[in-house]
């Protein structure tokens, strides 16, 4: 697990950039918040509303990301005044917290805009539970939230707005959809809903005080998973990076007592963990998060062993809540998911295997590496989808076999794209009946995967002037990574027909 944080690729640095700046990003805005006066709870929300910002809004483009985060507040602030003035009123409370759960996830079918609006929503109730925030605060709340935004957005859109000198990343895609129930984000929202009102009222059975870490683990155990197997491997990793967090906390927390200069420190090289670690180990961003909340506790001055435990207990509770709802509230399969993912990867292929080939045949408009970037997001996310299948404490075997295999072949397919797209960047690159023949068996090999009822098309008779350009370097290229995706489609059809009759990759 160590070596896999550390030893992750980085390319270009981004998730070491990703760090630095929110550590100077979320220093700036607390900063900001106590050189103002503000009191120490409003410096915590200002923080948090910091961190949220530079942690949640992944729009694909910085005008997006400016546009998300000035809108943080026209859904947080509601929020806090809606949680604020149901303080004393524990049912109304309750009802209203798990109601801001289910739509906070449910509003995930919007993007990464709506994405990063439901976090800070759900959020924004957290931190008043965490801080028992009453409706005199509200105004110093608002004030400090507003100047912590200001100012973490001051670093990461002017001071180190490193995006603008990057070609914008493609969008990750959501899965498809259909109405009602049939949704995944609806079928997640109601199931977020039934974990939250679970871990709501086992979390008050151990503390009357602290039950609102019940909730808050089980909703963050939805957030980036799409499947029943995403979200029980997630809840594993997240009580399993909670007990580590824990061990942490004891021996670097509590003797500090909540000293300020020393938690400061701390709570920076905490952020810096989070954002460098979450991209790729779920645990370590745990263990960051685990310390950095004891932390914040040594500073509310109430933090002790026992609340250390009672943390572990809740969150236990809530893994348990999101663990029975994926399993029997709409459960949403890895099969089913995995199968979608997969199948928008191999229709993005064909996107690119045609682009491709009207290049080489001379239409300079044909472009395949966006649709090749396309496919290294969707090929990432089924990968993400099959990864519970290859966990160390998964008994299918089976299964497990298959899921390596097909993991193997997504990471030739992608080779060979990448390849065919760099050779039809080749400005010298040009045509002849061979990759026309070429890509019709590619063709067939994805029609066998896609819609195998289909009639196979015959391929296009080539004219003499394309044969004559037979033997080009770079046509011979691009047909050599032709026939690696033909055989590599070929080789998918195997696992992939076995894992399931019915897959609806095929239909």
């Amino acid at each position: 697990m160590l070596k896999r944080m550390f030893v992750a690729p980085d390319p270009g640095r981004l998730r070491l950039r990703s760090a630095v700046r929110a550590v100077l990003g979320i220093s700036t805005a607390v900063a900001a918040c106590g050189l103002t006066g503000h009191a120490l709870p409003a410096v915590i929300t200002g923080g948090l509303a910091a961190l949220l910002a530079l942690f949640t809004v992944t729009d694909t483009t910085v005008r997006a990301q400016a546009v998300t985060t000035a809108l943080l507040p026209a859904v947080g602030f509601p929020v806090l005044a809606l949680a604020a003035g149901l303080q004393g009123h524990a049912l109304l409370r309750d009802l209203a917290f798990v109601a801001v759960a289910g739509g906070a996830v449910y509003v995930r079918r919007w993007g990464p805009r709506g994405h990063a609006l439901g976090v800070f929503a759900f959020m924004t109730f957290f931190v008043s539970q965490f801080l028992r925030t009453v409706p005199g605060q509200l105004p110093e709340l608002y004030a400090a939230v507003v100047l912590a935004l200001l100012a973490s957005s001051a670093v990461r859109f002017g001071l180190w707005c490193y995006e603008r000198r990057l070609p914008p990343p493609p969008a990750v895609p959501a899965l498809p959809g259909g109405r009602g129930l049939a949704r995944t984000t609806t079928r997640q929202a109601v199931q977020a809903a039934f974990a939250a009102a679970f871990a709501l009222v086992a979390g008050q059975f151990l503390s009357g005080e602290r039950w609102y870490w019940a909730v808050g683990a089980t909703w963050w155990i939805f957030v980036n998973t799409a499947s029943r197997g995403e979200t029980l491997v997630r809840g594993f990793r997240r009580i399993l990076g909670t007990l580590a967090g824990i061990a942490v906390s004891l021996v670097a927390a509590v003797p500090l007592d909540g000293a300020l200069a020393p938690t400061a420190a701390l709570v920076a090289v905490c952020v810096f963990g989070i954002f460098y670690s979450a991209p790729v180990s779920y645990t370590w961003m745990m263990l960051a998060v685990t310390v950095m909340v004891g932390l914040l506790y040594g500073l509310l001055g109430v933090l002790e062993p026992s609340l250390l435990a009672l943390r572990l207990a809740e969150t236990g509770v809530g893994a348990l809540g999101a663990a029975l709802a994926v399993l029997f509230v709409l459960p949403v399969t890895t099969h089913a998911t995995t199968d979608a993912w997969i199948g928008r990867a191999l229709h993005c292929v064909h996107g690119c295997t045609t682009a491709a080939a009207r290049r080489l045949a001379g239409h300079p408009e044909a472009d395949p590496a966006p649709l090749a970037a396309e496919l290294e997001v969707l090929l990432g996310r089924a990968r993400l989808s099959l990864a519970p299948l290859l966990h160390p404490l998964s008994p299918l075997r089976a299964r497990k076999a298959r899921a390596r295999r097909v993991l193997a072949l997504l990471d030739d397919c992608a080779r060979e794209v990448r390849g065919l797209a760099s050779v039809a960047a080749d400005p010298v690159a040009s045509h002849d009946a061979r990759l026309a023949a070429a890509c019709w068996r590619v063709e067939i090999a994805l029609g066998a995967l896609v819609a195998p009822d289909a009639e196979p098309t015959a391929p296009q008779p080539a004219d003499a002037a394309a044969d004559a350009a037979s033997h080009h370097p770079v046509t011979d290229a691009a047909l050599r990574h032709l026939h690696g995706l033909e055989k590599v489609l070929v080789d998918l059809a195997g696992p992939l027909r076995s894992s399931r009759p019915s897959s609806p990759v095929r239909s």
